[in-house]
């Protein structure tokens, strides 16, 4: 079940991967920036090229009115730009933060009975007592290791590209979202915010958040009930009807397409990053009823190769010290699926010594695991012996019931997907199993024989849930989610129509760009010369949009 399967579950013939940019283009119920190589250009001269909202050129506009005194400087100040982010003002009344020691009070929100809700023991984070101050301070602490953002909010912010735009997300409320957010409002977007995970919410930031003026809904610890209660009382407001939707795991997006279908169809976009999302919205629209243009940031460069990849190889580690207090030296672990995900989990675990067996579905995948140095195996060969069990394929019931009765006594099992369906955790939920709480976000699941697995996270994703991931590989992500919502927001009208999208390279190569500086990197200039034997411009893009990386 590989990472990399077209990221969407869907064949490859669905999604396929842009190339030079021509214009909007349908291709089995999926609409795609195509950007043709050199031998396809025979088969798109006919096309209309449409010119692209130059964000580009934009950018370098503004920063050229700047004063050489005020130049920007490739290394960000972050006393210069910390603080002083405007955030537009929300309706204070729609403004709920709640904390995990405290019984939910949503103006009389009803309580549901009779429901068992995994989430009865999830306990408060010292920090959480520490309010809005707190959590300023863990934002701006973000702010220094995300350096795209705040280059953004200096070049575009007299721009105002997002001025007007009202956006509603679903996404990890956590400091690193907050400077996204915030970056949104500089820009000049009016943002509403609810949690995508039940155990990734840091509460401090989201007082900061509210306090800031931003209408937040969501707190550490929620109920499933409480979760999509909060997703309702973000998107439901009578007087506030959202531009565009930033989604991952395509929660929000399902419940506004289910619940206001009405609303659904005047949204101007849909920005969603994960591979759970986006195949729903490939699903979507192949059935021709996603009525409105989305950008498939999932299949971006800048996300695939780095947030996957790089933040993943070093959250695993922080995630499984901080439940287990584990030794990895020697312990035999299973990590299910070995796309970009995967990739990072070995890599990181195999300097610390750790067996590794790799399952996959995928040949390509497997092929790679097997040359770098991993036994490829089928999980009921290896699970009665293995210590620790790790799914990160975006599939359901990768492990079931049989598989779990089959666990040595002590095996830690965890999930770095985005789906909180890879493990068969309903099958759990009998009488003959008991669950125990040892720790925040650990349980035991004790058989009758008294044999017990580690559970972590309820198998929700663990990195997020249990430690904390690298800023600077979320600021990729993020400033890739904020050019994608200008893109969709100030395109002429008709240049989007109803479909999937992908950004095109130049927008990656950009996002990449903005981050060398920090390495203080320098690139190679391409000569004339060089550009024309090699076909492409000296100002990128670089690569054909087929090429892997």
């Amino acid at each position: 079940m590989a990472q990399e399967k077209s990221q969407t579950g869907a064949p490859r013939d669905v999604l396929p991967l842009p190339d030079y940019y021509f214009g909007p283009r349908v291709k089995d119920g999926a609409v795609l920036n195509e950007e043709a190589e050199e031998d396809r250009r025979t088969q798109t001269k006919n096309h209309v090229v449409k010119q692209r909202p130059n964000l580009l050129q934009m950018l370098k506009a503004a920063e050229s009115r700047r004063t050489s005194h005020g130049r920007d400087r490739h290394r960000t100040d972050v006393s210069e730009c910390g603080t002083g982010a405007r955030v537009v003002e929300a309706p204070k009344a729609d403004t709920h933060i709640q904390f995990t020691h405290q019984k939910p009070q949503f103006n009389k929100r009803p309580t549901r009975t009779g429901h068992r809700s995994l989430s009865w023991s999830v306990s408060q984070s010292p920090a959480d007592s520490l309010g809005a101050d707190f959590g300023r301070k863990e934002i701006e602490i973000a702010q220094q290791e995300m350096p795209a953002l705040m280059v953004l909010r200096k070049r575009a912010s007299g721009e105002k590209p997002l001025a007007g735009a009202k956006v509603v997300g679903c996404t990890h409320i956590t400091a690193q979202t907050a400077v996204l957010i915030e970056t949104l409002s500089e820009l000049g977007a009016q943002c509403r915010w609810a949690a995508c995970n039940i155990y990734s919410t840091q509460n401090t930031v989201a007082a900061a958040l509210a306090e800031g003026g931003v209408s937040v809904f969501g707190w550490r610890g929620q109920s499933e009930d409480d979760f999509w209660w909060c997703v309702d009382r973000c998107v439901g407001a009578e007087s506030w009807q959202p531009d565009l939707i930033l989604d991952d795991g395509g929660s929000l997006t399902t419940w506004i397409y289910k619940k206001y279908p009405s609303l659904f169809r005047t949204v101007r976009g849909i920005v969603e990053e994960s591979v759970t999302g986006v195949y729903w919205l490939s699903q979507l629209s192949k059935a021709g009823r996603l009525s409105v243009p989305a950008m498939n940031v999932k299949d971006s460069v800048t996300k695939q190769k780095f947030d996957d990849l790089y933040s993943c190889k070093e959250s695993i580690l922080d995630g499984l010290k901080r439940t287990t207090d584990i030794l990895f030296g020697g312990r035999q672990v299973v990590v299910c699926g070995y796309g970009a995900v995967g990739k990072g989990i070995c890599a990181a675990l195999k300097a610390l010594g750790a067996i590794l067996y790799v399952t996959e579905v995928d040949p390509i995948c497997a092929l790679q695991a097997c040359m770098d140095g991993f036994r490829v195996i089928t999980l009921n060969e290896v699970v009665a012996q293995v210590d620790i069990v790790i799914t990160c394929t975006g599939n359901k019931n990768v492990v079931g019931r049989d598989h779990l009765d089959r666990m040595k006594t002590g095996c830690i099992i965890c999930n770095m997907g985005n789906s909180n369906s890879e493990i068969d955790l309903a099958s759990l939920q009998t009488a003959e199993l008991k669950w125990e709480h040892v720790r925040p976000q650990v349980h035991h699941v004790i058989w009758p024989n008294g044999k017990r697995i580690v559970l972590l996270a309820e198998g929700r994703l663990l990195n997020l849930s249990c430690s904390t991931v690298p800023s600077f590989v979320l600021s990729i992500t993020a400033t890739t989610q904020v050019l994608a919502l200008i893109e969709l927001y100030s395109a002429p009208e008709g240049r989007y129509k109803k479909g999937l999208y992908l950004l095109p390279k130049k927008m990656d190569e950009f996002v990449a760009s903005l981050h060398l500086p920090t390495f203080d990197a320098h690139l190679t200039e391409l000569t004339d010369e060089q550009a024309k034997y090699l076909g492409i411009s000296k100002h990128g893009p670089f690569k054909p949009n087929y090429y892997r990386y």
